[in-house]
């Protein structure tokens, strides 16, 4: 038990001191302030129909706790699948191994670690929650904490604890696929998102909990307006018509007991799965178990040559141009990850050239792109995560140089899978769709590559790419960085002045970084 509460402490502790995980929790902060939009806000989160909830302590609590439990699964994931690639890469894990731990403790301990971590943010988002109640409540109603309590509780904890139990079995199954990773939890995570309940008792089944509270919403104002309660519902980020909305009271609900069953079921079921995952563990034991015993080749005896003239020798050629460097960095982005993997993207291409614009471009490019995250997520970290980082930066140039040819590389690996869609766009002479798309491939890059010069890791790309991927996709206004919901030529040029301030940014961080 003590090795267990050990392993549990000194891994929370490790995370949560980190700066990618500051840099995440003022991120998700910053999130969870717009769950609840402020009064004169333009934009809603949750609407039915044309109603919105009355501001009182139900609609905070309830609303709060619904968008955390989704969008803290989503960014989640990311933030806490490292754990056990953390202990590999700085061999505490093989130190482990060594011990008499087992490796159901090991797991489970990494769970409760994961749950924790995801926890102090949640505790900090309930916090903010009451805190906004207090400043944006309607007059006449009053603070009733269980409001808050009771959908954190229900709804919100047994979903992140799955999803820190989930990040472990991926690790132990996966891990060693980091790209692979990345893919399968995106699509599990919308097929997750995407349930509809066919009936009442089918709630059980949704792993976050937030359909049972959605559908009371819609049966009180059905019962209030007597509206149609079919496709009334929206969830997201909604601009617009806040003003002609309406307003009803909502009370919050009554959680029947088979619902309560199941969130205790969907815990035990992520306990089980870990344990599952413990009887395949690597326990950090990397050999191949039928790896052939290599033949010693015969070394044949060179002579060396006693005298060496130097002056016989090939004078070296110094080239200081770009070009090898992008073609490095280029062969690099190309070859990272399994060759096979290479076949989703060119089904991804493929589905570009023949699929209708607004499918290709709103739903099909996102997704190529994401595919990509593994690529970009290390793109300017991975000389401090491989400790060379005084090697290269003592280089010739190596902002003009270095840092140059892995934006140049990158921002050409993204241009040339959404090479398809923007030779269509430019057979069909839309410049502007044509130019959003190039902006969008520079933007995404030059955003990879700040984020790993303040983070000095991936974790915090992956999970904004992840958020903003999936935003695109749900038809999120604000975050289209590449012109899939805009046409007007004044979003262009709002994308040319983000594209440049990013820049500004990346190149005025490396010039800091080499100071230090």
């Amino acid at each position: 038990m003590k090795s267990f509460l050990n392993i549990v402490t000194f891994d929370y502790l490790q995370r949560t001191r980190s700066y990618g995980f500051l840099i995440t929790l003022c991120i998700s902060l910053a999130i969870a302030y717009s769950f609840v939009p402020e009064p004169n806000a333009n934009y809603s989160t949750i609407r039915i129909g044309k109603y919105l909830g009355a501001y009182n302590a139900a609609w905070f609590g309830y609303v709060t706790a619904i968008m955390t439990s989704i969008f803290l699964s989503l960014m989640g994931f990311y933030l806490v699948n490292s754990g056990i690639e953390a202990d590999t890469k700085t061999r505490v894990g093989q130190i482990m191994a060594a011990t008499p731990v087992k490796n159901r403790t090991y797991l489970f301990a990494k769970t409760l670690s994961n749950f924790l971590v995801l926890l102090t943010i949640t505790a900090l988002v309930f916090l903010m929650g009451i805190a906004l109640f207090l400043l944006y409540h309607d007059t006449g109603f009053s603070l009733e904490i269980g409001h808050f309590i009771r959908p954190y509780l229900f709804v919100t904890l047994p979903a992140l604890f799955f999803i820190s139990a989930l990040a472990v079995c991926f690790e132990v199954l996966i891990g060693r696929f980091s790209i692979l990773q990345n893919v399968v939890f995106f699509f599990v995570f919308c097929t997750l998102a995407m349930f509809s309940p066919p009936g009442d008792s089918h709630f059980t089944l949704d792993v976050f909990g937030s359909k049972i509270v959605t559908h009371q919403m819609e049966e009180q104002v059905h019962q209030l307006t007597g509206i149609s309660k079919k496709n009334n519902l929206t969830i997201g980020y909604i601009l617009g018509d806040v003003e002609a909305s309406k307003k009803f009271e909502f009370n919050g609900i009554h959680f029947p007991y088979p619902f309560l069953l199941s969130r205790i079921a969907w815990v035990v079921f992520g306990l089980l799965m870990v344990l599952g995952c413990a009887t395949v563990f690597h326990r950090f034991d990397f050999r191949r178990p039928f790896e052939l015993k290599k033949r010693k080749k015969s070394v044949v005896a060179q002579t060396i040559p006693k005298d060496i003239l130097l002056s016989n020798l090939t004078p070296p050629k110094i080239d200081y141009s770009l070009f090898p460097l992008v073609k490095t960095e280029f062969l690099l982005l190309l070859r990272k990850g399994k060759k096979w993997l290479w076949l989703f993207n060119l089904i991804g291409m493929g589905l570009l050239a023949f699929l209708s614009f607004e499918m290709a471009h709103k739903i099909v490019l996102p997704i190529l792109w994401f595919l990509q995250v593994g690529r970009l997520s290390d793109l300017t970290s991975k000389e401090h995560l491989h400790r060379v980082h005084y090697l290269t930066f003592s280089s010739d140039r190596p902002i003009r140089r270095l840092l140059l040819s892995q934006l140049l590389a990158a921002s050409a690996l993204m241009f040339t899978l959404a090479l398809p869609l923007i030779f269509r766009y430019g057979m069909e002479g839309n410049h502007i769709a044509t130019t959003s798309i190039v902006l969008g491939s520079i933007g995404i890059v030059l955003f990879a590559a700040l984020l790993g010069q303040l983070s000095k890791g991936k974790k915090l790309f992956e999970v904004l790419f992840f958020l903003v991927s999936y935003a695109n996709i749900n038809g999120i206004p604000f975050m289209d960085y590449f012109g899939a919901l805009h046409t007007a030529l004044p979003y262009v040029l709002e994308l040319v002045a983000l594209v440049v301030l990013l820049t500004v940014l990346t190149l005025g961080f490396r010039k800091i970084q080499l100071k230090q």
